[in-house]
């Protein structure tokens, strides 16, 4: 009896974690899933006004930034809001010594000195569609054996062609749920995205890799763009006779502030979950795979932070280098901390149970677990080298894997074929952004320290023979490799691709660090790759029959893992407590700037004006009604990478606050949500528009912007 009702609450419990303020929700089905829920806990607005191909609605609003980050538009003329480290490659490619951007900050004073970003789009979703019937019609999708893949592809195609053809629209068909789902999302595409404004990264990044995926902060993670379309406000390639774009529909921005209790949304373009792993997964990734990456990426950012420490040139040139190398080194550390607080492992162990228990004399699972564990113990040495592959060898050798974008060219000579203008012209301008953010030294040290823990941490049938040396050995070959590479001579490259031969060809393919980015890259596609397959293939088939059990025996409302859609998560402004006698409150404020200050270093530096402000209590409209100015504030909505940048909007559809980080404890959430310890990290709307209009004097930006205070309203009416 006891374990009867032990097993009927854990089902509860089960049923109860994907209710509420967990999930990621598609926006096409919020009527029918979300929209009463979300009424309960405060809307004001319908799944219509959020989400419509038949009026304008708030997804009208929300951009895909550069396919990375979301974006969410503020203004009638197209002005974006997205993260400052959303925008921070960019404003890193238009700095130099000469002008600092990073360090002092820009603000183009009118339309002409906005900056082109060559390669930067922006996409908007004009509508989503259920395209499952199309994709898997006629097909047996419960035959394990049989290969959908070719039909399933050739389907999607044919739709995507059939709803974009004679039009400027582009499109993208996804699976959800492991493949039981296909939903097609018909997309506009801008390509002529400028920078607008940025605060200095003493701002915008204040608090650093110190404060990273931290709570509490202070930083004010914002940066503005805008896009331009041709005069029939259409995209179009960059060009100086482009103009504004005048959207559909933007954000009006409430400066009322938030309360603890205040329903939020945050909408946007959510990168990768997987939340319906198994225990198996979980052990795997917390035991094997997140230490070994925070291993590499630790010795790669001691080496790149002394180097950028010790000179001003090579800080500017690695610092977007530094900032991607450090948020994911940071992010799987607290991922594990999360994970081992939250016992993930046995709690989704609890869970198979149930699934064991619901399933029980049902065929089609009988050995369904068992069978995942076998896989995730067979793949697992696999899984490991290829993590290594990509992590040392293709991420952060650059003069490996300069050499790599040479491989193209080279194969078509030796095959007696011309490499094509378009080829040639795409090298050369991949040459060229290398160098302009390269240090040798600081690679040469780099590469030395990881192709030896590469060679000593793998077993020796997945690395390259020429580097199964001792380490003194090692470091002479690599010395050797440094010294003679033709990778790291700009113009000598350059002049090589003006005439492009079978003798240039040759030359490059005896260059020493082509050579060992060919053995790299041959162990791969021979002794990893090809097994990380078999089994990775293998393991997705399990997971969605487990998916499926799981849809079928334990109803409840399962949301789809995120990838790259848009989606909607809500929740509500709330503090949290990680962990005994521990209490974070909701919000900070700029007197916490000022507790943090210390002048010239590197994560919590402040500008002159910034103190001055602060020190004045010179808030502008912006601050509380008892003279103080919030910075930032965490919710319970579920969010995860590529949801950096996304709008952070009230109940009544306006945007308080733009989403930029986790806290370090909740982090798991790609894998393991857990209600009372994930929340996601804003900076307060207000804190950007004061930054904007008191510190950068960007006047004409707030004029833009179609401000919203209902609380100044309310006392003119008392009045």
């Amino acid at each position: 009896m006891q374990k009867l009702v032990s097993l009927i609450l854990s089902i509860f419990l089960l049923n109860s974690l994907v209710i509420a303020k967990e999930g990621m929700w598609l926006p096409m089905l919020l009527k029918s899933l979300n929209e009463g829920d979300m009424k309960a806990m405060g809307l004001n607005l319908s799944a219509e006004d959020i989400y419509s191909v038949n009026q304008s609605s708030l997804k009208d609003a929300v951009i895909s930034f550069g396919g990375f980050c979301t974006g969410e538009i503020i203004s009638d003329q197209g002005l974006i809001l997205t993260n400052h480290h959303c925008g921070y490659g960019q404003i890193q490619r238009h700095s130099s010594l000469e002008n600092d951007y990073l360090t002092d900050g820009f603000w183009a004073n009118d339309f002409k000195e906005e900056l082109p970003n060559p390669g930067l789009t922006a996409t908007f979703i004009i509508r989503m569609e259920d395209v499952t019937d199309a994709v898997l019609a006629g097909l047996d999708m419960d035959d394990q054996e049989k290969d959908n893949s070719k039909t399933i592809k050739q389907r999607i195609d044919s739709l995507i062609e059939l709803n974009t053809k004679d039009s400027h629209y582009g499109a993208y068909i996804r699976p959800f749920y492991y493949g039981m789902e296909y939903y097609m999302f018909i997309t506009e595409t801008f390509k002529d995205v400028r920078l607008v404004g940025a605060p200095p990264s003493s701002i915008g990044k204040f608090g650093g890799d110190t404060d990273n995926w931290m709570w509490p902060r202070h930083t004010g993670d914002f940066s503005m763009f805008r896009i331009y379309a041709d005069t029939n406000n259409l995209p179009a390639e960059y060009s100086e006779n482009n103009v504004p774009f005048k959207p559909r529909k933007y954000f009006p921005i409430s400066i009322d502030g938030v309360e603890e209790g205040d329903f939020t949304m945050v909408y946007g373009f959510p990168g990768r979950t997987q939340e319906y792993l198994t225990s198996f997964a979980i052990h795997q990734t917390k035991e094997v795979l997140n230490p070994a990456m925070i291993d590499i990426r630790e010795k790669a950012l001691e080496i790149m932070n002394r180097h950028m420490q010790a000179d001003d040139e090579v800080r500017i040139k690695y610092a977007s280098k530094n900032a991607r190398i450090s948020n994911y080194w940071k992010k799987w550390i607290g991922e594990n901390k999360g994970l081992q607080k939250t016992d993930a492992i046995n709690q989704k162990r609890q869970k198979e149970d149930i699934f064991q228990q619901k399933v029980s004399g049902n065929s089609k699972y009988v050995g369904l677990l068992k069978s995942l564990e076998e896989n995730y113990k067979a793949i697992e040495k696999y899984a490991l080298a290829r993590a290594y592959f990509f992590e040392i060898p293709n991420r952060k050798l650059e003069l490996i894997g300069l050499s790599g974008r040479f491989r193209s060219i080279v194969n078509d000579a030796m095959n007696g074929t011309e490499a094509s203008e378009e080829k040639i012209n795409r090298l050369k301008r991949q040459i060229n952004a290398h160098f302009k953010d390269y240090d040798l030294d600081t690679d040469f040290e780099i590469s030395s320290a990881l192709i030896k823990k590469y060679k000593n941490d793998l077993d020796k049938e997945y690395v390259p023979e020429i580097i199964q040396k001792t380490d003194d050995q090692l470091q002479v070959y690599l010395n050797a490799m440094f010294e003679k590479s033709i990778m790291k001579d700009q113009e000598l490259l350059l002049s090589m691709l003006e005439n492009f031969s079978m003798k240039s060809a040759k030359k490059i393919s005896k260059d020493p660090a082509y050579m060992l980015m060919q053995n790299f890259n041959e162990i791969y596609a021979k002794r990893i790759s090809p097994e990380y397959l078999k089994y990775s293939t293998e393991i997705q088939s399990l997971n969605k029959l487990y998916m499926e059990g799981l849809r079928e025996f334990i109803p409840s409302k399962y949301y789809p893992d995120a990838n790259s859609t848009l989606r909607l998560a809500y929740g509500k402004v709330e503090d949290f407590k990680p962990k005994d006698a521990v209490n974070y409150d909701f919000r900070t404020n700029t007197a916490g700037i000022l507790e943090k200050y210390v002048a010239g270093h590197r994560d919590f530096d402040l500008p002159d004006r910034l103190i001055e402000l602060i020190e004045n209590g010179d808030y502008g409209p912006y601050q509380n009604a008892d003279g103080s100015m919030n910075v930032c504030f965490i919710a319970s909505n579920h969010t995860t990478g590529g949801n950096s940048g996304s709008p952070v909007i009230n109940a009544d559809g306006e945007l308080i606050g733009l989403n930029f980080d986790r806290n370090w404890e909740g982090t798991m959430s790609d894998i393991n949500y857990d209600i009372d310890l994930c929340r996601n990290i804003s900076v307060d709307i207000r804190y950007v528009l004061f930054v904007v209009d008191k510190f950068a004097g960007a006047q004409r930006l707030i004029d833009e912007m179609q401000i919203v205070d209902k609380k100044e309203s309310s006392q003119l009416n008392e009045n």
